[in-house]
């Protein structure tokens, strides 16, 4: 059984695509898990204020007529954040695409998320390293289901969360809490979603480019013009953000230090 201290919110967004700097929510259910074992869903459709291209529309099935009277992301944020406030989050994939688009898209509107202390739990990492399989997939092996409305944001959190609690009743080495859950998978290190930066032995290096597996505070140090170029490239909000933070205190140290 799943021991829990906060709730688990388990996450599902469809989406206008799959870029985590451009692309735009389209509908996002939340089913959250309370300690005592109850739960409530949040589920709306979000108009993107893009267009949302067929090739994403002929996946979840949602046009451009079916968001037009919807709330924005703007509209719904504040209360959203109020459904997430002191949860930690899951989702399936949630922890390369669900989560960190869910967060861009709160940066968007100037709302920032606090992470820190959150458990994150993507249970497609737990079944790619024991199973490697898709949803449905892991739907018939962990639930024996059949996965009825794949793609729908409520089928898949609702389905997510199932497999979840098969998955912590199949392998016992995955603990029975959050904590214990995220460390076995290893997203206990993460710096930012989109994985530009990765923590080797508590310091956060780069993950691309000619600066792959240096330190970014030395970085940013010796060619502080670097941190001008990722701040006008086309990275994640989160990214930037994180690279902000380091570049914060690493400009705070040398200051003290001299």
């Amino acid at each position: 059984m799943l021991q829990l201290t906060k709730p688990l919110a388990v996450i599902d967004l469809e989406t206008t695509g799959i870029n985590l700097a451009t692309d735009r929510i389209v509908e996002i259910a939340i089913v959250k898990l309370m300690p005592d074992g109850t739960k409530s869903v949040k589920h709306k459709l979000i108009n993107p204020e893009i267009p949302i291209p067929k090739q994403a529309s002929d996946i979840h099935g949602i046009t451009d007529d079916k968001v037009r009277d919807a709330q924005t992301f703007r509209q719904a944020a504040n209360e959203l954040k109020q459904f997430l406030d002191h949860s930690d989050l899951a989702g399936y994939n949630s922890n390369r695409f669900d989560i960190p688009l869910l967060v861009e898209e709160f940066l968007r509107v100037g709302i920032e998320i606090d992470m820190k202390g959150r458990k994150l739990i993507d249970v497609q990492r737990v079944f790619h390293m024991m199973e490697q399989r898709t949803l449905s997939a892991a739907y018939k092996f962990y639930c024996d289901k059949l996965h009825e409305g794949a793609h729908g944001a409520q089928a898949d959190a609702e389905a997510t969360l199932e497999i979840l609690l098969a998955q912590l009743n199949r392998y016992p080495q995955l603990g029975t809490d959050a904590d214990s859950i995220v460390k076995f998978t290893g997203d206990d290190q993460l710096v930012d979603f989109a994985r530009r930066f990765s923590m080797e032995n508590g310091i956060e290096i780069f993950n691309f480019g000619k600066h792959k597996g240096r330190p970014v505070a030395d970085v940013l140090k010796s060619e502080p013009q670097y941190y001008d170029w990722m701040m006008k490239g086309d990275f994640p909000m989160h990214t930037k953000q994180k690279l902000t933070e380091i570049f914060n205190r690493t400009m705070l140290k040398n200051k003290t230090v001299s």
